[in-house]
């Protein structure tokens, strides 16, 4: 699957989760920001600098969808295998870490 079509899938996916994704100027903010989670109002947003590239941001995208319940959504099995690969790679990760990292708070 390209990039660009991996891409757009993966914010379908997060809308069918009731998370609007938006790309977003940090720069223009003059403030230190990272791509992530927020809540507006009670809705839920994730925030990706949209100066990152395509490559980061699917990158970005996936870490978050990963860790989420997706039960019986559907999705491309391509896209399934794709959020796969970065929940064994995240698994590995946590099985051999000692530390517990905690989201930053805004």
């Amino acid at each position: 699957m390209k990039a660009d079509r991996l891409y757009q899938e993966l914010k379908e996916l997060a809308e069918k989760l009731s998370i609007e994704v938006t790309e977003q100027n940090f720069r223009a903010t003059g403030v230190n920001a990272a791509s992530g989670l927020c809540k507006v109002k009670g809705k839920a947003l994730f925030l990706i600098d949209k100066h990152k590239s395509l490559h980061k941001k699917i990158q970005i995208l996936s870490e978050f969808l990963c860790e989420l319940p997706r039960g019986e959504i559907y999705m491309l099995p391509a896209v399934r295998e794709h959020l796969s690969k970065y929940a064994e790679a995240d698994s590995l990760f946590t099985k051999h870490s000692d530390r517990k990292t905690e989201p930053p708070t805004i």
